[in-house]
């Protein structure tokens, strides 16, 4: 597949991508473990062909994700999913297990249609057997609809799956909002008394943020959170002796603080500090948002001649795009580009992957022959073994290739 010159290229399936997605807008995107996982790799490959990369969660679009609601139903509702169990005792989320375990069969585990199948299965399945779940978690595939709901009702309960799967639930209020990324939300966890942080200073602010136990907890308003009314409780929770006359005292001192929720709006825009930009474009991938005259030139791109869009290209203000753009010319049609920025070009190409450096963050010929062989190495059985020799023949005459193709 990687040398069949009959297949599409990158450019023309994430064209392909977009047109599908937009055929289908508006709608809700999900997937299972996409949040974290899968919208990284589609909003990247969006970025990098010029293409809209906020498209799933923009112009009437939202995104969710089934791993979340899935999580939500196991919190709330635990009767509802069946959750395998590995030799531990700790739950099991990978969809190729927690499908079969509720009822799905299905050969082709990973497979896209059989993986799309699988998540659809355990979606009617909650949808059904836990309507006031599905329904809470719909909410939260639009960013607005979570901001609301913090900053409308008093106390929540927040939960979240980390580190060998284990929940956590707590009661939150919301107390502040990122100055300079609006769908960064804090919220104060309610088992803490709040008089120790209410008069902090943005920089002590800072360190309450960094410091365990979380007092303060960040949430992403864009990442479908599992938030829940208070009248819906956790199958598990903090256990806590906390009086409801004081849970009522610790929401009161924070929601008509302010000062505070200012504080803590400015403790988050500060809390990674002011980064370098990456020396990587694709690393820059949220650096800015494009601006209108930017985004009308991209889409000239799309439809113009391919000498047209070199000289598209120049009109460009943000020199990420142009950057990407000049790549995207060059994979598809090189012959396009002057001499000189073909030279360039053809430079960054062999320096991606011949690159000996094995701290640089992409995956270059030495580095993949190194893992090959460490496979080939650790690998009896004879067709294994005999698919590795081929990989690593790939990759040893991959240079040779790409010189023979300019």
């Amino acid at each position: 597949m990687l040398t069949d010159s009959r297949l599409v290229s990158y450019y023309e399936a994430l064209r392909a991508v977009r047109a599908k997605f937009v055929e289908w807008s508006p709608a809700v995107f999900i997937g299972y473990n996409s949040i974290s996982f899968d919208e990284d790799f589609l909003r990247q490959g969006f970025f990098q062909t010029l293409q809209p990369v906020y498209l799933t969660n923009t112009t009437g679009n939202a995104r969710g994700d089934m791993m979340r609601v899935v999580h939500a139903t196991a919190i709330y509702a635990p009767s509802v999913l069946k959750i395998p169990t590995n030799e531990n005792g700790e739950p099991i989320y990978k969809l190729d297990r927690l499908a079969p375990a509720n009822g799905y069969t299905s050969a082709g585990q990973h497979e896209a249609m059989a993986d799309v199948r699988a998540t659809l299965f355990l979606a009617r399945l909650v949808r059904k057997k836990a309507v006031a779940i599905w329904e809470t978690m719909a909410r939260w595939t639009r960013k607005q609809s979570v901001i609301e709901f913090l900053e409308q009702e008093e106390a929540v309960w927040h939960s979240r799956v980390f580190g060998r799967n284990k929940a956590y639930s707590g009661r939150v209020t919301y107390c502040g909002r990122n100055s300079e990324r609006d769908s960064q939300l804090a919220v104060f966890d309610l088992q803490f008394d709040p008089q120790e942080v209410l008069r902090l200073s943005v920089q002590k602010l800072i360190m309450v943020l960094n410091r365990s136990p979380k007092k303060i907890r960040v949430l992403a308003a864009n990442r479908q959170p599992i938030l829940m009314p208070c009248d819906t409780r956790p199958c598990v929770s903090v256990p806590t002796k906390v009086s409801a006359r004081e849970v009522e005292r610790r929401i009161s001192s924070i929601r008509s603080s302010t000062g505070f929720r200012q504080r803590v709006s400015k403790a988050l825009a500060g809390l990674y500090g002011e980064e370098e930009p990456s020396t990587f474009v694709e690393q820059r991938i949220y650096g800015r948002f494009a601006t209108p005259d930017d985004e009308e030139i991209m889409q000239k791109f799309h439809s113009s001649s391919w000498d047209d869009r070199v000289e598209l290209l120049r009109g460009l203000e943000d020199e990420r795009a142009r950057e990407l753009g000049q790549r995207v010319v060059y994979l598809e049609q090189p012959e396009a580009l002057p001499k000189s920025l073909r030279a360039r070009l053809d430079a960054w190409l062999a320096e991606r992957i011949l690159n000996s450096d094995p701290e640089v963050p992409w995956m270059t010929v030495p580095k993949a022959l190194a893992e090959v062989d460490r496979l080939i190495a650790g690998t009896k059985e004879p067709a294994d073994r005999k698919f590795l020799k081929d990989v690593k023949m790939f990759l040893g005459d991959l240079p040779r290739r790409r010189s023979a193709t300019r």
